[in-house]
């Protein structure tokens, strides 16, 4: 046998393994419904193929469902929880609001514009986005591989339970939360050198007493022509939230020169 039909009877191999065992469908049309909207053929030789890298071994099932993406719950080879985000590819009603945070970024200079190639470079984008926040030391999810429409991060949780977002729970010390928040966000200004663009109880999760910021996809480098309208916009959402929770919060004005690196205390 050569080489590539080797390869191709072990993907074929693989493929029938990841749907009977790892995907567990049951043969009714909902589901199936379901795993062709999100696994299209791109889509699921994306997953084989991250299987074959040794990076996935199982999905066990969605834990969120949105409008641009969805995010299943899955394990490594090593038996590690993975969250899997899949971006939608055949129905990306968020295509047209993309464009302007993905134009302008020095990192992405030519960017094909049909829906597909815009897709991938969003979910490489993300996947950027979280390394540059690794690197600096921000709490967010550690990012382990991307391909395709498929970006694979650090599960933030336990036994497939993700941590409720800040939505969902309220803080045991408000004050103290807002403080370690804004400490989040001033680190990814300074040392990652990034505005999330999008901050607030949806797009923070509460882990171990503390917030974790995720959902990077929209971020930005802080050179970016919208990063000082997005970072005012993070401000506001973040002080709106804990206004209502009662926390006494910083003027906005005070709290985007402390972000962009002011002076170390902040009243």
């Amino acid at each position: 046998m050569s080489e590539r039909r080797r390869e191709e009877a072990e993907a074929d191999a693989i493929e029938r393994r990841y749907e009977e065992e790892s995907l567990m469908l049951k043969k009714r049309s909902e589901d199936y419904k379901v795993f062709e909207e999100v696994f299209d053929k791109p889509t699921r030789e994306g997953v084989y193929k991250l299987i074959r890298r040794k990076v996935i071994d199982k999905i066990h099932g969605v834990i969120k469902a949105g409008k641009e993406a969805r995010i299943y719950w899955g394990t490594s080879p090593e038996d590690a929880e993975l969250a899997i985000k899949i971006y939608y590819t055949a129905t990306a009603e968020f295509r047209k609001g993309m464009l302007k945070y993905v134009q302008g970024d020095p990192r992405f200079k030519r960017i094909r514009k049909d829906t597909r190639h815009l897709i991938y470079t969003w979910a490489q984008k993300e996947y950027k986005n979280l390394q540059l926040a690794e690197k600096a030391g921000v709490n967010a999810p550690r990012p382990i591989a991307f391909y395709r429409n498929i970006l694979v991060m650090e599960f933030i949780g336990a036994d497939g339970v993700p941590a409720p977002l800040l939505r969902e729970v309220d803080p045991a010390d408000p004050e103290e939360f807002y403080r370690q928040l804004l400490r989040e966000m001033r680190l990814l200004y300074t040392a990652a050198n990034l505005v999330h663009g999008d901050l607030s109880e949806y797009n923070v999760m509460v882990w171990e007493e503390a917030p974790v910021i995720f959902d990077v996809s929209q971020t930005v480098l802080k050179v970016h022509p919208l990063s000082d309208a997005l970072i005012r916009r993070d401000i506001g959402n973040v002080n709106s939230y804990f206004s209502r929770l009662g926390v006494d919060v910083t003027d906005a004005e005070t709290l985007e020169q402390w972000v962009k690196g002011g002076a170390e205390d902040l009243h």
